[in-house]
C-alpha cells in the first residue's frame, strides 16, 4: 500500500464532497459551494492518497478565518490562537488501517509551529465512543459542551494543548525575523494566503 498526504487539488473538490456526504449523521452535510468555500479559506485541507485513490482527508482553519460555525465561534470566544479541525473523513473501506491517527500527527506537526492549540469537537447525540476514545487517547480533553444552534445535537468542544510551540514561538516567532523557516514543508496552502476575501459559511 502506498499512501500519501497531501494538499487537496481543486479538480478532487466534487470527490472530496462525495465522501463527506457520505458518512450520514456523524459529520454534517456540505453542499459544492462550501466544499469551494474550505478550499478557498482553510487553511489544512489535506487529502490521504492510498495506490492513487482519495481515501479520506481532513479540514483544519486558523482563528482568524471568517467562518460562522457556531462550535469555531465557541473556540474563538475563548482562547486567541488556535487550529480548529472542522471535520475528518475516512472512506468505508480504509477505516481501521490508522489513516485517522496518521492525518491527525500530520495536522499536529502543521499547527504546533503556528499556535499553542488544537482543537475540535465530537458529536454526543448520536454518542460516538469510537470518535470519543480516540481524541482522549490522542491528548485532547474537554473544555465545554453546547448544543448546536440550528443542528440541536450536543457535542463535546475537544482541546489538546501543543507543548512544542512554545519552543517554536521563543526560538522564531517572537524572535529574529519572527517568522517561520524558509521550507516547503512549512510553507502555507496558497488557497488559503489568499482566500481571505469575505466571505462566510456555516458549518460544523
Amino acid at each position: 500500500m502506498t499512501l500519501v498526504i497531501r494538499d487537496v487539488r481543486e479538480h478532487e473538490l466534487d470527490s472530496v464532497l462525495a465522501l463527506n456526504n457520505a458518512v450520514g449523521p456523524r459529520i454534517l452535510a456540505l453542499d459544492s459551494s462550501r466544499m469551494r468555500w474550505f478550499f478557498n479559506h482553510a487553511s489544512y485541507f489535506r487529502v490521504a492518497e492510498v495506490d492513487g485513490v482519495i481515501a479520506g482527508f481532513l479540514i483544519a482553519l486558523r482563528e482568524t478565518a471568517a467562518y460562522a460555525s457556531p462550535n469555531f465561534l465557541w473556540f474563538r470566544e475563548r482562547y486567541p490562537e488556535f487550529v480548529y479541525i472542522d471535520r475528518i473523513v475516512i472512506a468505508e473501506p480504509y477505516r481501521g488501517l490508522g489513516l485517522g491517527r496518521i492525518f491527525y500527527c500530520d495536522v499536529t506537526s502543521y499547527a504546533e509551529v503556528r499556535v499553542p492549540l488544537l482543537a475540535c469537537e465530537v458529536f454526543l447525540e448520536p454518542r460516538d465512543d469510537v470518535a470519543v476514545l480516540f481524541h482522549g487517547t490522542y491528548g485532547f480533553n474537554e473544555v465545554g459542551q453546547q448544543v448546536m444552534p440550528g443542528v440541536g445535537r450536543t457535542v463535546s468542544l475537544l482541546a489538546k494543548a501543543l507543548c512544542s510551540h512554545e519552543f517554536v514561538r521563543d526560538t522564531y516567532l517572537t524572535a529574529g525575523s519572527g517568522e517561520l523557516p524558509d521550507l516547503p514543508w512549512l510553507a502555507e496552502r496558497t488557497e488559503a494566503r489568499v482566500g481571505e476575501r469575505g466571505a462566510r459559511a456555516t458549518g460544523s
